[in-house]
């Protein structure tokens, strides 16, 4: 096979993607993921998350050994490679660009009172006027830990990445990273359009360790022949577009303007949402990131609201409430028999742990309303999927106060989107069209290395081939029915709030 193709990885903490895709057509010809079975992720203490980055490397390549292999393409036929990752990740390196202790991963933590004592000395002001976010959990507070717990280690530390920097540095032999990866670290002041020096003061980090700082789109790196050998690959392959798994996800959907939402909805669900000015939520009940296509003087933000109780309570119903050994598909059919409403029951579905968007607070799930004379299962089943989507438009909702009009959603046919009471709830409670697309994050990684390299002129171009697969339109005469139910839920919800 001789031609141009685009490569991408998908740095997971489950495994690690890679697919190649065919510029011209934007037909994506390989992909392979390792390792097969979840990735190990080490948990020394309780709360704890840390993975070794070698691990990300090696699966990296062997990924990619497998999709070189299936499609036939020679290293010289690879004109750009893409990277999407898993976003919050620290990762520590010497002046040999040796790693200095395991990465302390996104689902880490330990460095919630770090995040939280800062937000407090510094002020909520100072904080969400400057990044948007309280300092929280994200990699500028996993560093302070380290700071404090591991001082000779800490000393050692010449850059400090996120999971993507790294996977190109050992590409390149080159450090670099992005204003929208600082920004999901808390470290870009959005105010001043720079590294946040007044939070690197604070925890007494020196501006030194922090990488130069390279475009989303752009040609950042290139594949070093030492790289090259050990892949397959040809030296001097630009690296030319780099973005963390949720802003690749929306780029991979081709959300890139103001007031369009990528949506997923697997184990937890993920609504984000592009806002053209800068913004917060007084609460932080929402994340605001620098989008893939945030410039100093275009504000592209991505707001994003995940709610950990999402696919998971569906599957929960169908172990324990679902006739034995039924599929989703026909849950979803003994479901359609139930009106819009589920006949007054009401599912608060947030039993996976505390929820952001309740400002941390753990509610747990609970179901309300059963009348034992009329539900059944279907009911019951029917609430749980209707209360998932009700939980998406209260986040949304504050999404709308932070000015964000939406009107377009756009999701991978996958998952809870399989489902059609699922999509038609979600458009009919939302008002907002939902276009379902086949699509992955590796190919979206891929398609943005061929517009950071120039193959394709702007996003319409490089997601022209995207496959649309359905359109869901709210339905107008039921809107009240659907808002209805809703009203009931959120009424619900506040009860348990403020139980």
């Amino acid at each position: 096979m001789s031609g141009r193709y685009l490569l991408g990885f998908d740095v997971g903490s489950s495994s690690v993607k890679a697919s190649l895709v065919d510029s011209d057509s934007g037909v994506c010809v390989a992909s392979a993921f390792y390792p097969e079975k979840e990735a190990p992720i080490i948990a020394v203490k309780s709360g704890w998350a840390e993975q070794d980055p070698q691990m990300w490397w090696d699966n990296a390549k062997l990924s990619l050994k497998k999709v070189m292999a299936d499609s036939s393409v020679k290293g010289e036929d690879i004109k750009a490679i893409g990277i999407s990752y898993q976003m919050h990740g620290l990762v520590c390196v010497d002046k040999n660009q040796n790693v200095l202790r395991p990465s302390i991963i996104w689902c880490d933590s330990r460095a919630v009172p770090y995040g939280e004592k800062a937000f407090e000395n510094i002020g909520p002001k100072e904080c969400l006027g400057h990044l948007l976010n309280s300092p929280g959990n994200f990699t500028a507070s996993k560093l302070a830990w380290v700071k404090e717990n591991e001082p000779q280690l800490f000393e050692k530390i010449y850059k400090i990445m996120l999971p993507g920097d790294y996977i190109a540095m050992k590409l390149s032999g080159t450090i670099n990273t992005t204003i929208s990866g600082l920004s999901e670290g808390m470290l870009w002041d959005f105010k001043n359009k720079k590294v946040a020096k007044f939070l690197l003061d604070y925890f007494g980090f020196d501006e030194s360790l922090i990488a130069d700082i390279v475009p989303t789109f752009s040609i950042q790196s290139e594949v070093s022949e030492a790289a090259a050998n050990e892949l397959g690959l040809k030296a001097g392959t630009p690296i030319s577009y780099r973005a963390g798994d949720q802003p690749n996800n929306a780029l991979s959907l081709n959300v890139f303007n103001p007031g369009e939402i990528a949506s997923t909805a697997g184990t937890s669900g993920v609504v984000y949402g592009v806002l053209g000015e800068a913004n917060y939520d007084i609460k932080s009940r929402v994340n605001t990131f620098a989008h893939v296509n945030y410039q100093k003087d275009m504000e592209r933000l991505g707001v994003l609201l995940c709610i950990n109780g999402t696919g998971i309570l569906n599957a929960w119903m169908r172990r324990n409430v679902a006739p034995e050994g039924i599929s989703y598909s026909d849950m979803n059919d003994m479901m359609a028999s139930v009106p819009v409403g589920s006949d007054g029951i009401t599912i608060i579905p947030f039993g996976n742990g505390a929820e952001r968007v309740l400002e941390n607070k753990e509610i747990g799930c609970s179901i309300h309303g059963v009348n034992f004379n009329k539900h059944g299962k279907a009911h019951l089943m029917r609430a749980a999927q209707e209360g998932i989507v009700f939980s998406f438009c209260y986040g949304m909702e504050v999404m709308q106060q932070m000015g964000m009009d939406i009107h377009k959603i756009h999701a991978g046919k996958a998952n809870m989107f399989l489902s059609e009471l699922f999509r038609n709830t979600l458009a009919g409670v939302s008002g907002a069209t939902i276009e379902l697309y086949e699509t992955d994050g590796s190919v979206g990684a891929a398609k943005g290395a061929g517009m950071g390299c120039g193959i394709y002129k702007d996003h319409d171009e490089a997601f022209a081939t995207l496959k649309k697969l359905a359109v869901i339109e709210p339905d107008e005469k039921r809107r009240a029915e659907y808002l209805q139910a809703y009203s009931l839920w959120k009424e619900t919800l506040l009860q348990q709030i403020n139980h």
